[in-house]
């Protein structure tokens, strides 16, 4: 009798590992995230939102720096910093003909955001890949005075949303793959509507004297990986 009981105790434990379906831990394909901060230089393409007049700064490269600190779960809090190296084309407006057109000057572009991550595999990478997300808000700045010309950038608000995708071989690196959409307001000067002696005005018809665009970034980054 003894030995018929253990004979159906091995067979009942045999059935129940057969039935068992998953990944033994070395095997897994997912891996604990146990970093607690970042900190990423990245650098990439800016493209920017087209404008009516073409008086705004344009497409460019892109580098900057990003720091994000875990939050709970899945969440990050991420602070960020671009900087994009672009040009404008400047005109005076008190100008008529090719006098009007001041060319292309050099200028530069910076964006300042915080914004909220969230890894869409939670607290484990996924053969090494977290596809992430984020939202966040900030402003924008732009050394895009000319002289002749009163356009001004100013300091407008900010908003982004993006993804991207962070590789995390183990150890203290990570690379990174990011697109960011940037979305915020122009504004023409006034005297872009006056008609000048002898001629029409820079901006003619019913063109908004402020409108918003978005604007998209196309970055890679590498990452240093803190753990407390």
């Amino acid at each position: 009798m003894k030995q018929l009981l253990s004979a159906l105790a091995l067979a009942c434990i045999a059935a129940t590992a057969r039935a068992q379906v998953g990944h033994l831990p070395d095997n897994s394909p997912y891996r604990d995230l146990e970093a607690r901060q970042e900190f990423t230089f990245f650098g990439g393409q800016y493209t920017a939102g087209k404008d009516p007049i073409g008086i705004a700064p344009g497409d460019g490269q892109m580098f900057g720096i990003r720091y994000q600190v875990h939050v709970g779960g899945p969440a990050f809090m991420v602070g960020r910093w671009s900087h994009v190296n672009t040009e404008r084309f400047a005109i005076d407006p008190t100008k008529t003909g090719t006098a009007r057109q001041l060319g292309k000057q050099n200028v530069s572009v910076n964006l300042f955001d915080i914004d909220l991550a969230l890894n869409l595999t939670g607290e484990k990478s996924f053969h090494h890949i977290v596809p992430v997300i984020d939202l966040g808000a900030g402003i924008a700045a732009c050394g895009c005075q000319v002289a002749s010309d009163p356009y001004t950038f100013g300091t407008p608000f900010a908003f982004s949303f993006g993804g991207g995708l962070r590789y995390v071989p183990g150890g203290r690196f990570q690379l990174t793959f990011d697109w960011n959409d940037y979305l915020y307001q122009l504004k023409y000067p006034t005297a872009y509507y006056v008609n000048p002696i002898g001629g029409t005005a820079a901006v003619t018809g019913n063109q908004a004297r402020s409108f918003w665009k978005t604007s998209r970034a196309l970055t890679l980054g590498a990452s240093l990986l803190f753990f407390r």
